[in-house]
């Protein structure tokens, strides 16, 4: 099986799995409520085939990509984005894939421009069609985003008169520039960091789950990505004042890029002895906190957003902390022990402190490059927190993808970046029975595309020298 790989095939391919995945997104992706059919139904069942059929092409594709970007001749960054672009052109007018949760940000900005406060209640004090639209286990949680999300999805609001269609479009509009902003930044945050600026934007940017979660998911995820990513080539050069503002709007988006901070600091301070960390701590404190002050007053939520941290998780989350939480309490109310609703809290303690023994560890004692360490930082808080979703996986890899030190580092994560690709169905839902048979289909068909790929790729050695 032949898998001649070149810039124009791979794209071809990609292009191909998206603008399947697309088609199938049409009867099997997070449709909205009036449109959604019968798990078993034949045009459901349909759209779900073509979901998998689609994803694994453009897992092949990007495998193949990856031959090309490690070849003797890389494409140019240039050229990789016109890939990006192309394989995601046929997402932008698809329903939402893998995820509700862009109905729960429609919601939310139609509860802040209604003068709902987001962070005391759920979208289902907002009422009629667009809350019915949100997953039922999210419609009376209240948010756990920023002031800065929720002012663009105030703003999308207004824009859009409440119109689910139009706002599906302007969500997918915004993750799209986020995403923009993230590839932009990758190949220089690469070659500050000493890595490939190519092999940064093949792993960080066209990377599988970036299609299909901050694209086709439009998860604000990517927002938040974007505004971290150039705030740190910011910090690094002429305006880092402007570094720290924009890191600290994406901690506004979602807080685990608060980490960012540390490493402007890092960034900054390198090489400048005690003195200078502690000048660069200052000032980034204080410039991170006025910025706080002014885009919390200008979105005008107020600071519930501090407490909303504590919103609770799904109980069918499958972080490692929730399993074992889960696992402790079933085995501990079997045995009749009133210990039984402390097991989940108590996990999740030991993976909050885990979480800060590692980055101690990390920033401390490992002591790599600042991306690189911020980096492995947010893929800690990912696995370790009490939640935890494919597309949260991205948080670590953007930039590691940046700054990764050798090409094993970014060969391990590429292959988990093909496997969580396939961790959810279509809709976000669960799974019944056909559904996992399909989902471990597309995942074996998939392992067999990716070790043809492979073994294309190796070296052949001629013939005469095998019979020799």
């Amino acid at each position: 099986m032949a898998f001649p790989a070149d810039l124009r095939r791979c794209q071809a391919l990609g292009l191909a799995g998206t603008a399947v995945l697309a088609l199938g997104g049409e009867t099997a992706g997070a449709l909205p409520a009036r449109d959604l059919l019968a798990p078993g139904s034949g045009r459901a069942v349909l759209g779900l085939v073509g979901v998998y059929f689609g994803v694994v092409l453009l897992i092949a594709a990007w495998a193949l990509l990856g031959t090309v970007v490690r070849g003797p001749e890389p494409p140019a960054p240039r050229s990789l984005l016109l890939v990006l672009a192309t394989w995601a052109a046929p997402l932008l007018l698809a329903p939402p894939l893998f995820s509700r949760d862009v109905y729960s940000y429609l919601a939310q900005g139609a509860m802040v421009d209604a003068h709902i406060d987001v962070y005391a209640y759920g979208p289902a004090r907002l009422g009629g069609p667009l809350a019915d639209e949100v997953a039922p286990v999210w419609r009376s949680t209240t948010t756990p985003y920023g002031p800065v999300f929720l002012a663009v999805a105030r703003g999308l609001s207004s824009l859009t008169r409440g119109e689910i269609p139009a706002g599906l479009l302007g969500m997918r509009v915004v993750a799209l520039l986020g995403v923009a902003l993230m590839a932009a930044a990758l190949p220089r945050l690469a070659r500050h960091s000493g890595a490939d600026p190519a092999a940064a934007l093949w792993l960080g940017a066209l990377n599988p789950l970036v299609l299909l979660h901050l694209v086709a998911g439009a998860h604000n995820d990517a927002v938040m990505l974007g505004l971290l990513g150039v705030g740190l080539v910011a910090a690094r050069g002429r305006w880092p004042v402007a570094g720290v503002v924009l890191v600290t709007l994406a901690a506004l988006v979602k807080a685990p890029a608060a980490l960012g901070l540390v490493a402007v600091i890092a960034l900054r301070g390198r090489g400048r002895g005690h003195r200078g960390i502690a000048r660069a701590t200052a000032a980034t404190v204080v410039v991170a906190a006025a910025t706080t002050v002014a885009a919390t007053a200008v979105a005008g939520t107020g600071y519930g957003w501090i407490a909303a941290l504590r919103t609770p998780v799904s109980p069918h989350n499958w972080s490692p902390t929730s399993v074992l939480g889960r696992a402790t309490g079933a085995l501990l109310q079997k045995l009749g022990s009133g210990l039984a609703p402390l097991a989940m809290p108590a996990w999740h303690a030991l993976g909050l402190v885990a979480t800060v023994g590692l980055l101690l560890f990390i920033w401390l004692r490992l002591r790599p490059h600042p991306v690189y360490a911020l980096g492995l930082s947010l893929a800690a808080v990912a696995v370790f927190g009490p939640a935890i979703r494919p597309w949260y996986a991205l948080w670590g890899l953007f930039l590691i993808a940046a700054a990764a030190p050798t090409a094993s580092v970014r060969g391990r994560v590429a292959a988990a970046s093909a496997v969580l690709a396939l961790a959810v169905l279509p809709s976000g839902s669960p799974a019944d029975a056909g559904q996992v048979v399909l989902a471990v289909s597309g995942g074996l068909l998939a392992l067999v595309v990716l070790w043809h790929a492979h073994q294309a790729a190796r070296p052949q050695t001629p013939v005469l020298e095998r019979t020799a």
